[in-house]
């Protein structure tokens, strides 16, 4: 019957992902499952999978524990080896078939087929701790047996439900760790990045195993880091949002978790001191009973290891579910590994074409935000660009090249240098739109495409005479925050005509607009205002109101309000740039700060001295300095490189930025060589500020966050 089971058998699954010709060498039911003509069921071809069932697949035939995906409306049985064995006879006629035909002879039961069809149609996990169900008539008679099972929800890449996820075993006191078991899976499937894989395994196995201590760690070139967590460490939101403290440890050290990573040797101590000899302080040193298991995995070495501080004697099938956990993160570490790859060159090749610094001007503030799509695995189309033209002006562009990928990203370079040559020969939008037309139609006939759909704004700040000069090429309308004295703040649409995309003719009419002081434009790409399944009046309404309830002009928090004003996802990338009209020239100081213990006291010295010689009140003062101390202190462990601290201090508000020089190549950036609990950061940021936010670069990441000035 469905879920039901007699014992938990020992795997003999193949690698997940093998062929069917592997698999079928390596392991019976396995073997048959990879071979089985999936395209004529609901399921379809292997190779069509999505991403997400592809991931359940391979949990499911790697796992020791009976586990089945009964997937689509009709619930189409695939199963591992130990639901081979659970169901007798009915394997391998099974295989394939919707579920309600396998069992129709107890499907009506209590608990069966309609449990299953509420964990399908609504949604609704299913646990049963113990019962006694009717005895499977197709494997003769017996006693009933007595079991517990889980049903769990499958959900594609898109979070519709597209299957069931069954896993059972016979022994209750395991019950809670089966379950969670299937949650741990669901969570892994979501982690993109080994500081994602590390924190849910982490949290699952400390909670499940009611563990005192985890430990996970991988491979780093021919050294190791290892990431743990205790039971009782503070932990709260904070933290979460922030990357692991790893440790990093030589190739030939001889803690436990390492030698089994180095050898592929699972270990299980059940009293001793395991952890006497490399003991990192007094919570390893507690520790007598201790497993290590391996990852399996062909592009990532690493181990997880659970200890508790009393003896501890594994049973069989704590080890299996051990092993099941580790496998879990086996395959997600490996799929973490080749995304940090394959993110790391994308995102660097994206923003090595963006401009590294913005115009630093007196009377107009700059910022620019750029944003990846939900895959965040491929190089994008977005792009913005501000510089000075010969005649003092600002000019400021935001397009959009169609595609996510490497070719995308090229031709958006060919785009964006190719329009500041036209700009710095003659500043007008209409000639430079209209040129760059031509180029664009050109690339296209040279790469004999016609699918090459480019569209951009493009536009001259004119501080001194308060006016800005736009021209459009189907791009989406600019924005203007104004901010009159007498009046609060609003966000209108500047009246653009938009014509045609480059490379169709286009012939682009200009359009001037007031720009005084207190402004601010915002130029956008369509990934901040298009929502699947929404109208794009209602994103542009959002925007709107977003940037007029904003609490103040400043650009690098209208950018942060822009990028998060539309609810829902987007699987556009998003790119934002805004200059506002300052109503008086700010005050800039920067301060350079090394990779040493010292820095953070040295900042807050300078940092308090610069604002008190700019008589900014001490309340601001106070609250800026513990902020920039808990940022200064954040770069410096988790990129592990010097940082800059730069302050503007305006009229209206004090924005304080740090940045750190991490490579954007390496999406894991986190080394410390302490494992103690952290602090409360963002959190006493996001208490004593009015804004803050993250911002990519080329070469890091940047953490700001803007006080505003009193008015006394």
């Amino acid at each position: 019957m469905p879920g039901t089971v007699g014992r938990v058998p020992t795997p003999s699954a193949p690698t997940p992902g093998a062929s069917p010709e592997q698999g079928a060498a390596s392991s019976g039911t396995a073997g048959t499952v990879l071979a089985h003509p999936w395209a004529d069921t609901p399921l379809g071809a292997p190779e069509g999978w999505d991403p997400a069932v592809r991931a359940v697949v391979d949990l499911v035939l790697a796992s020791p524990v009976p586990m089945a995906l009964l997937y689509g409306a009709d619930l189409v049985l695939l199963y591992n080896d130990a639901y081979a064995e659970l169901i007798g006879a009915r394997h391998p006629g099974a295989l394939g078939r919707p579920a309600a035909e396998v069992y129709a002879d107890i499907w009506h039961e209590p608990g069966i087929g309609e449990v299953l069809e509420r964990a399908y149609r609504r949604g609704e996990p299913f646990l049963e701790r113990e019962a006694v169900l009717p005895v499977d008539r197709h494997r003769g008679g017996g006693e009933p047996a007595v079991f517990t099972r889980g049903y769990s929800p499958v959900r594609n890449s898109a979070g519709q439900i597209v299957g069931v996820l069954s896993v059972a075993a016979q022994t209750t006191q395991v019950t809670q760790q089966l379950q969670s078991l299937s949650d741990f899976a669901a969570a892994l499937s979501g982690t993109l990045t080994l500081d994602d894989v590390a924190r849910v395994t982490l949290r699952y196995c400390l909670h499940s195993f009611d563990a005192d201590r985890v430990a996970f760690v991988v491979d780093e070139g021919s050294a190791w880091r290892m990431v743990r967590r205790v039971r009782g460490e503070l932990l709260d939101e904070a933290d979460e949002r922030l990357p692991p403290l790893w440790r990093r440890m030589p190739a030939d050290t001889a803690v436990p978790i390492v030698v089994t990573a180095r050898s592929g040797v699972p270990s299980f101590i059940g009293d001793g001191q395991p952890l006497r000899e490399t003991a990192a302080d007094r919570h390893d040193e507690k520790i007598r009973a201790l497993a290590s298991l391996p990852l399996r995995s062909t592009v990532v070495r690493g181990a997880l290891a659970v200890g508790y501080q009393a003896k501890h004697p594994w049973s069989p099938a704590e080890r299996a579910l051990l092993a099941a956990s580790a496998e879990l993160v086996g395959q997600a570490a490996e799929r973490a590994r080749r995304f940090e790859t394959q993110h790391g060159t994308a995102q660097l090749l994206q923003r090595s074409m963006l401009p590294e610094r913005l115009p630093d001007l007196p009377r107009l503030r700059i910022a620019a935000r750029y944003d990846p799509g939900v895959d965040g695995n491929a190089a994008g189309g977005d792009f913005y660009d501000a510089f000075v033209l010969p005649d003092g002006a600002l000019g400021v562009v935001l397009g959009d090249v169609a595609g996510h990928d490497v070719q995308a990203a090229a031709r958006m370079g060919q785009v964006r240098a190719a329009l500041r040559a036209l700009a710095l020969s003659d500043p007008r939008p209409d000639a430079v739109l209209a040129s760059l037309d031509r180029l664009v139609a050109s690339l296209g006939v040279e790469g004999g495409t016609q699918e090459l759909f480019v569209t951009v704004v493009f536009g001259v700040v004119e501080a001194d005479r308060e006016r800005i000069t736009l021209a459009s090429a189907g791009h989406p309308a600019p924005l203007i925050r104004r901010c009159p004295d007498d009046a609060e703040p609003a966000a209108e649409y500047v009246e653009l005509p938009p014509g045609p995309p480059l490379g169709l003719g286009c012939q682009p009419r200009t359009t001037a607009v007031p720009f005084r002081p207190g402004d601010t434009l915002l130029l956008y790409s369509d990934g901040v205002v298009e929502r699947r399944w929404q109208d794009l009046t209602a994103g542009l309404a959002g925007l709107g109101a977003a940037v007029t309830a904003a609490g103040s002009g400043d650009p690098r928090a209208l950018c942060a309000v822009a990028t998060a004003a539309v609810p829902g996802a987007t699987e556009d990338d998003v790119a934002v740039l805004a200059v506002e009209h300052a109503v008086r020239p700010s005050r800039s100081a920067g301060m350079e700060v090394p990779a040493e213990p010292t820095a953070p006291s040295r900042v807050r010295h300078w940092m308090t001295a610069q604002l008190s010689e700019w008589q900014v009140p001490e309340g601001v003062i106070g609250a800026a300095v513990l902020c920039t101390s808990e940022l200064t202190t954040n770069a410096l462990l988790h990129a592990g490189t010097a940082a800059r601290v730069e302050i503007d201090l305006s009229a209206e508000r004090l924005l304080v930025s740090v940045a750190d020089s991490g490579t954007r190549g390496q999406v894991t950036r986190t080394r410390t060589d302490t494992l103690s609990s952290r602090g409360r950061g963002l959190g006493l940021i996001e208490e004593l500020s009015d804004a803050w936010g993250t911002d990519p670069t080329v070469r890091g990441s940047t953490v700001w966050f803007e006080i505003l000035i009193p008015t006394n």
